[in-house]
């Protein structure tokens, strides 16, 4: 697949501006081994918002061969971890490897050319550097990225001979912090408040009358992020990157927690509002069934790239921090282990009743070392009670459903044959359950908004 810069994205005049096209071009050849589009798509942007500081560097050059070298170079320098992330097969990697050992030499050619020597170095460059070399460069093959890349050893989980705390209190609060008795540090500079939560449950028998305001259950994420070596050469990028996601966060109000690879933990969304984390998303436990858990379900994200679940995708720091921070929520809000559960497990399609909308922790989040059940073993309600399915697109992501999915489709089965019903009918039935819920709950939210709405306005003249 081909990802091409979009003309949208480019600097103003660039249909007029031959350098911009060059640019592009350049793009347009690192991209042709690239096969994640996101990676694509987030490399083309990146690149394209740095065009006009390449430019000063390499506009001056008068070969139209040379610059496109030099730009497709000083690309991939400055955003190899992004094209790490884009999954090369290893004979790119190869080609990457001597083009970087190129671009190196084409820099300094660069750097002599403003002392005047442009031509001998223009001229020496291209003998030296095939026609076709432009368009096979990859990522480097560096120790930093195999490090990044490999599968991580699972977190050994925690001792039970080691004295556990009976309650976690909290033991120091700042202008920016709190602090925990268990460890936990939380940073609070981010956060902010939003929507006051309040949700509904269902049972057997549909919506409950009863109205919720406390979370019931936690969601885990990935970032999706740019995900830098865990370097201290690349201590700065690592830094920035955290920052730049903090922002997205609190500008969106998209997760309630966010870990980083540090293993701080920051608060974004005010535990008492809801944060816009879960989507369309389903999940159950003891007979209560709950929709688009945004309202009900805290969102903890891990600053990572989940890279289809290959690898543990989480540090160590992070991994301690995280289950520092599960502990707490837990304890303080009185969340059973049952609710706490990967986003690839309750996400779903409401339209195509699709389960795996989105993916992130649909397999590898170590349920155990955080002291809780092995979710991926049990029934997904989307599937057992809803009659969802998946699609080839899922499948091609995931290889195979995780186990609790099979166990779920051979219990409808058992129960089409019982009632004489095909699977697909037993489905439909099951979907237009599903259906009429959440229409209901999209009524009931309507109806809150409302009321909320016409509270404001009877304060509003009496705060005037």
């Amino acid at each position: 697949m081909r990802v091409r810069a979009n003309p949208q994205d480019l600097p103003p005049a660039s249909a007029s501006n031959p350098g911009v096209r060059e640019y592009e071009a350049a793009l347009d050849a690192i991209c042709s081994h690239m096969r994640d589009p996101v990676a694509k798509l987030r490399f083309i942007r990146d690149s394209l918002s740095h065009y006009d500081a390449l430019k000063r560097r390499v506009g001056w050059v008068p070969s139209a061969p040379f610059r496109r070298r030099l730009y497709v170079w000083l690309a991939i320098e400055r955003f190899r971890p992004i094209l790490l992330g884009g999954g090369l097969p290893s004979a790119a990697r190869r080609r990457l490897r001597r083009s970087l050992v190129l671009g190196r030499a084409l820099a300094a050619g660069a750097a002599l050319g403003a002392l005047g020597l442009t031509g001998t170095i223009v001229a020496a460059v291209l003998i030296l550097i095939p026609a076709t070399s432009a368009r096979t460069v990859t990522p480097p093959a560096s120790k930093a990225a195999a490090r990044l890349l490999a599968p991580s050893p699972s977190p050994e989980p925690l001792d039970p001979k080691l004295p556990q705390l009976a309650t976690i209190w909290l033991v120091e609060k700042g202008a920016d912090y709190e602090q925990y008795s268990n460890g936990l540090r939380i940073d609070t500079e981010f956060a902010v408040r939003g929507e006051p939560r309040r949700f509904r449950v269902f049972d057997q028998d549909g919506i409950r009358p009863e109205v919720y305001e406390a979370p019931v259950g936690i969601v885990f994420h990935t970032s999706e992020s740019d995900v830098w070596p865990m370097e201290e050469s690349f201590n700065e990028n690592l830094r920035d990157s955290s920052q730049r996601l903090l922002r997205f966060l609190k500008r969106n109000q998209v997760y309630n927690y966010m870990v980083d690879r540090f293993g701080r933990v920051y608060r974004v969304v005010d535990d008492a509002c809801k944060a816009n984390h879960a989507g369309y998303s389903i999940w159950a436990a003891g007979g209560r069934y709950y929709l688009s858990l945004n309202n009900a379900f805290l969102g903890v994200c891990f600053e990572t790239r989940w890279e289809g679940g290959k690898a543990l995708p989480i540090t160590a720091a992070q991994f301690t921090a995280g289950r520092s921070l599960t502990d707490c929520l837990r304890q303080r809000f009185g969340i059973s282990p049952e609710m706490c559960v990967g986003h690839g497990l309750t996400s779903v399609n409401p339209k195509r009743h699709l389960i795996g909308h989105h993916v992130d922790w649909a397999r590898g989040f170590p349920f155990e070392n955080f002291g809780l059940p092995d979710q991926y073993r049990l029934p997904p309600p989307s599937v057992a009670f809803f009659g969802f399915a998946y699609d080839d697109a899922f499948l091609n992501v995931m290889g195979e459903p995780w186990p609790g999915v099979r166990s779920a489709e051979q219990g409808l089965t058992r129960e089409a044959e019982q009632r004489g019903l095909s699977i697909d009918d037993l489905r439909r039935e099951r979907q237009a359950v599903y259906d009429r819920w959440i229409l209901e709950q999209a009524r009931d939210d309507e109806s809150a908004a409302s009321a909320r709405g016409q509270k404001a306005q009877r304060r509003g003249p009496q705060g005037g």
